[in-house]
């Protein structure tokens, strides 16, 4: 007995006809693989506070003597 299915049969990529419009195999299109791993974070976070940290001193530092140069000039 002949099993009749209104869907047709799932083709392999090897014989469906040439079409720029369907990839040859699946793209694998998970966000999983973009997530960085713990170590990265971690690096990127230490990396962002010393910045955070220099930029902080950076401005004390222009604060601080913006006003000094003020009082020399005048």
């Amino acid at each position: 007995m002949t099993y009749i299915s209104a869907k047709p049969a799932r083709q392999d990529a090897e014989s469906l006809p040439a079409n720029d419009n369907q990839p040859a195999t699946l793209a694998d299109l998970s966000f999983l693989d973009v997530i960085n791993d713990e170590d990265e974070v971690a690096d990127i976070a230490r990396r962002a506070e010393r910045l955070g940290h220099a930029t902080l001193i950076a401005m004390a530092a222009g604060l601080a003597a913006l006003p000094l140069l003020y009082l020399m000039l005048a």
